[in-house]
């Protein structure tokens, strides 16, 4: 990490250094002990500010905050033999009281002072955060190619493509996407359980404003022209990209994106990996083909790399259009 400039998380408006997290190996069963704080010989300050993103109550007793964590980021919190989370109770004289492990709840921090809840919410949703970036994505954000007039559009490339390129070294019909699942990825989220997928779907409910005043409330006609790739080696392509964009031109169809992306990034739903959100529509990916035993072929498979050269000569101009009218949300079949 680069000291003039850190790595930065963004939780709900306020902004936090990232320090780096040092993480240990354990075995299976055993939990991470990483934690983000001070070193416990550092004192508990009591006039640190409040944490303002989510409402602390005060008790009987005190004070308690309950927020909700995913069930399989418990661990990152508990730590291994519960390190993590004694840790951060001593450091901020508070108590964490998390629900078993696949139990979906809150993790409610009590304490006898508001700003030391304040402390270890924020401490928490720091681990959480942290930990979110490493989860499998579960689920992405994106606009239908799967408009009919597209769909044999594909089809046709697909026909001339296996019919001029027969003889290409791994070039066959496996490798295409389904007419049908023809998508443009807008962004991954690692939704983490159905509570999380509930929010992201009224956020995608919150996106339909900005949507309509980009697009002046009028249909997006749109436009495929030709393939890309994103990779210096046309040779060693695993995956061939349709290349889209808006009819006349202008750039309405990243302006939705860029904003969309933001909403969900801001909401902290959305892990943003680009400074600019890169458009593309898989239409071939060598993942999508498996050996004769019926499973995947690995990337040390003699019959897994394709020669996706002479394909950019004869497809780099075919051309379909539509006219973009929904976005959806698409469940990973990895998930």
């Amino acid at each position: 990490m680069e000291i003039l400039r850190p790595s930065l998380i963004n939780i709900s408006g306020r902004v936090y250094r990232r320090n780096t997290i040092k993480e240990d190996q354990y075995e299976e069963g055993e939990e991470d002990d990483s934690y983000m704080g001070p070193p416990a010989s550092e004192p508990f300050d009591e006039d640190e500010e409040f944490c303002d993103s989510h409402s602390i109550e005060q008790t009987d007793k005190g004070f308690s905050c309950a927020i909700d964590v995913p069930s399989v980021l418990y661990k990152y919190i508990i730590g291994r033999k519960g390190e993590t989370r004694r840790r951060l109770e001593a450091d901020t004289k508070t108590d964490i009281n998390i629900p078993k492990q696949g139990v979906e709840g809150q993790i409610v921090i009590t304490g006898s002072q508001k700003a030391a809840v304040s402390s270890a919410v924020t401490r928490v949703e720091l681990l959480v955060q942290s930990f979110r970036k490493k989860q499998p994505f579960t689920h992405f954000l994106s606009f239908a190619l799967n408009h009919p007039q597209v769909q044999d559009g594909f089809l046709r490339f697909k026909e001339e493509v296996l019919e001029q390129c027969s003889l290409d070294h791994g070039v066959d019909g496996s490798i295409f996407q389904n007419p049908a699942k023809l998508h443009l990825t807008v962004g991954t989220l690692a939704l983490l359980n159905d509570l999380e997928v509930t929010q992201a779907c009224k956020q995608l409910q919150h996106c339909q404003d900005f949507i309509k005043t980009i697009t002046e409330g009028k249909p997006l006609p749109l436009e495929v022209t030709g393939i890309e790739y994103m990779n210096d080696d046309p040779a060693m392509v695993d995956v061939l990209y349709a290349k889209v964009q808006v009819k006349d031109g202008s750039d309405k169809l990243q302006a939705i994106v860029e904003r969309l992306v933001d909403h969900f990034v801001s909401s902290g739903l959305m892990v943003r990996e680009w400074d600019r959100v890169k458009l593309h529509g898989t239409v071939m990916n060598t993942l999508f083909r498996k050996a004769a035993s019926g499973f995947p072929l690995s990337k040390t498979d003699p019959e897994y790399p394709p020669d996706n050269v002479s394909l950019f000569p004869s497809f780099s101009s075919h051309s379909e259009r539509w006219t973009l009218s929904q976005t959806h949300w698409t469940r990973s079949q990895s998930a």
